[in-house]
């Protein structure tokens, strides 16, 4: 593969994109499903990410080479802890003071082309988004049924905080969180040493 570079675009170059984020988004997905899967699943896409570009803070990083390899996306989560909604159980006092400070980002998307060097962009364009909105914590929600995702995440250092079920849907969500920084790291430390041996198997 050439050289990916890393570029941050707004909302509006977002936008414009969208044809080409939707074709990354079904080619990283299962190739062997069926027309009218792609079809209704690229739709579900392009529905979510207007509705993620409308977002206040939306920010997006992307890759490329002489075509777009990958990107991630997402926004600041507010102050007031709305993003944590259907949170099982209480959260963690650490994550509350975080997102009451304003330090939280939330990924909703990480989309990367199946190629060897995948994982590698993948971490690249989390850590830029992250880094480029000084957050001291990076949040996602993961289909708790999506395996090969969570070990990536975890691989790269995030954590397991709990179970999320939205109140539009029955999926049940794995809670991520990634600290940035030492401070934060060790504000979260007493997390990470039960926080993979409650999922499910």
């Amino acid at each position: 593969m050439d050289a990916v570079r890393l570029r941050r675009v707004n909302r509006w170059l977002a936008q414009g994109l969208s044809g080409k984020l939707a074709d990354l988004y079904v080619g990283s997905r299962e190739t062997s499903a069926r027309g009218a899967y792609r079809s209704s699943s690229r739709q579900a896409f392009l529905n979510r990410l207007t509705g993620d570009i409308r977002r206040p803070g939306f920010a997006m990083v992307i890759a490329e080479t002489d075509h777009l390899v990958g990107c991630a996306f997402g926004c600041p989560v507010s102050r007031n802890g709305f993003w944590w909604l259907g949170f099982d159980g209480a959260l963690p006092r650490s994550i509350e003071q975080l997102t009451a400070s304003g330090g939280v980002f939330a990924i909703t998307s990480i989309l990367v082309q199946p190629h060897p060097q995948d994982q590698d962009i993948a971490r690249r364009v989390q850590e830029r988004l992250l880094s480029d909105h000084q957050a001291s914590l990076g949040a996602t929600l993961v289909d708790q049924n999506d395996h090969p995702t969570l070990a990536s995440l975890h691989s790269w250092g995030w954590l397991n905080v709990g179970a999320v079920r939205r109140p539009a849907g029955p999926t049940m969500f794995r809670a991520l969180v990634l600290p940035l920084g030492e401070r934060t790291t060790a504000r979260l430390e007493g997390l990470a040493h039960d926080t993979w041996t409650r999922w499910p198997g």
